[in-house]
């Protein structure tokens, strides 16, 4: 099989490695640094905006696309411009080939849910994004699943938890505090390409939770961060102290009164084997590095 990675990036690399040697990887990126990396894992590299009909037109066909691309951390118009109008363009311009993939995973978020209090979400909870951005990642979705199949293409959403691994552990950000309450819902990136991967190589399901087996609430990952590392625990706060900072930017705000934990009951349930079940797992690396450096 021969996949097409849009937006080669951080999850996109780990899943170009997965891939090979068993299938085809075509990783895309605009520059000329990011088609280096693509290089470095093995796959073809070509240089294009995912957000480009004429760009894509340079891409070979596949049998698979996976849409990876990243807005760069800016506002809900970029997101928009690269989540749904540049999801819409892959698709169309795959699409419309006289060999168009037979299917496409894109990566989502589970900021889609909004808040729930603290309760459990899993693929059968309804949406209701409370921000700009994830009012455009919930439409991203609906594109994927609505729209790539009047083209032909199976589409289908993997709903990332929080992001982790080799360079973005954010280690000191929780061990010197301090720490906002709250729950955090995580996947290593190794375990995000796995599910993809898991996706495109049979498992039939239109939507899939990618998050491990463990919620945390951060007081509790500081604590065990800290004790872990041989360090003094860090300060704590509450959702009401942080609420209090005049200098809480209104996303910051939402994100502190959005609390859900995220269930993986149906990955486990169709087979996925993670690298990393836990944080405890996941941060080893991690927090070997830091004793070694101290």
């Amino acid at each position: 099989m021969r996949v097409c990675i849009l937006g080669c990036g951080y999850v996109g690399l780990e899943l170009a490695r997965q891939l090979q040697p068993t299938h085809e990887v075509v990783g895309v990126r605009r520059s000329a640094d990011g088609a280096t990396a693509v290089e470095a894992t093995g796959a073809t590299a070509v240089r294009a905006d995912v957000t480009d009909t004429d760009d894509l037109a340079a891409v070979p066909d596949a049998d698979a696309l996976v849409f990876a691309a990243s807005s760069g951390g800016r506002g809900a118009d970029a997101a928009r411009e690269v989540y749904v109008d540049g999801l819409r363009t892959a698709i169309e311009a795959f699409g419309a080939r006289d060999d168009p993939p037979e299917q496409l995973v894109y990566t989502s978020s589970t900021g889609v849910y909004g808040d729930h209090d603290g309760g459990w979400v899993d693929e059968t909870t309804p949406l209701d994004p409370t921000t700009e951005k994830t009012r455009v990642l919930a439409e991203a979705e609906r594109v994927a699943r609505e729209v790539a199949p009047e083209y032909g293409l199976t589409g289908r959403v993997a709903r990332f938890a929080g992001l982790y691994g080799p360079g973005r552990y954010r280690l000191e950000r929780y061990i010197r505090g301090p720490v906002t309450a709250g729950y955090l819902n995580m996947i290593h990136r190794d375990d995000a390409a796995g599910v993809v991967r898991f996706m495109l190589e049979g498992a039939d399901e239109e939507l899939l939770l990618a998050v491990d087996d463990e919620p945390v609430e951060k007081h509790s990952f500081a604590d065990w961060l800290a004790d872990e590392c041989g360090v003094e625990r860090p300060a704590k706060r509450s959702k009401a102290e942080r609420l209090d900072d005049p200098d809480l930017s209104e996303a910051g705000r939402r994100r502190i009164l959005t609390s859900k934990r995220c269930s993986n009951d149906r990955l486990r349930e169709l087979g996925y084997e993670f690298r990393f079940p836990t944080y405890r797992e996941g941060y080893r690396a991690a927090i070997e590095s830091y004793r070694n450096a101290s």
